[in-house]
């Protein structure tokens, strides 16, 4: 099978069978969004989704965030993972915000990056999900789902699975594919074992060919 006919087939089935995809983080606004992403890395979107109510009602907005200390944003995080880097990345952040941004969350994925711990995914993210950019975030599970049904080859990092995947996934859709390849990795191509018995992309699957293959 081509690349281009694998491409088309899992499109075609997430376009019918998920077509209001979209991220489990709980946010009202992009300021919101951003400070769920930093608090995602490497942390479940329910564990953040836990602590973010408390966070914003103290922390409404980029400002009162930026004059925040260190210890008070701590105490608000402590149950997530790497606390002591996301609490320095997160006013800094908020600082940099308030003093190059006028507190707006900029829609450029550079200008973006510009903010401490805004790496390329979470830039991809805000720009995909707050501006319907044609940007795609590549986490763990997107890189995972990707390599393994073969929509990309041989992609060691993040942005080369970025890149291998934008040049077959229609622009219109992009935005709404890091969702579908997020939730599939999430909750059946996972890690350590993925459900190929109830996953409906085995027909196109390379890992499952293979796996079948070393079984007969």
């Amino acid at each position: 099978m081509r690349k281009k006919e694998r491409f088309e087939f899992v499109l075609n089935y997430f376009a019918k069978n998920q077509p209001a995809a979209e991220t489990e983080l709980h946010y009202k606004d992009p300021y919101q969004l951003i400070v769920a992403v930093i608090l995602s890395a490497q942390c479940t979107d329910k564990r953040v989704n836990m602590i973010t109510p408390d966070f914003f009602k103290r922390f409404p907005e980029a400002e009162s965030l930026a004059a925040a200390s260190a210890d008070e944003v701590y105490g608000f995080i402590k149950s997530c993972s790497y606390p002591n880097s996301k609490t320095r990345n997160l006013i800094g952040m908020a600082q940099k915000l308030c003093s190059d941004f006028r507190g707006v969350v900029p829609d450029d994925v550079m200008e973006l990056m510009k903010l401490p711990g805004v790496g390329r995914k979470t830039a991809n993210v805000i720009a995909s999900v707050i501006y319907q950019k044609p940007a795609l975030a590549v986490d763990t599970h997107v890189f995972r789902v990707s390599d393994r049904i073969g929509l990309t080859t041989k992609a060691k990092t993040p942005l080369e699975t970025e890149k291998q995947l934008l040049k077959y996934i229609p622009e219109h859709q992009v935005a709404i594919a890091h969702h579908w390849l997020i939730l599939h990795g999430r909750y059946i191509c996972v890690a350590r074992k993925p459900k190929c018995d109830i996953c409906p992309l085995t027909p196109v699957c390379k890992f499952y060919k293979i796996k079948h293959q070393l079984k007969s």
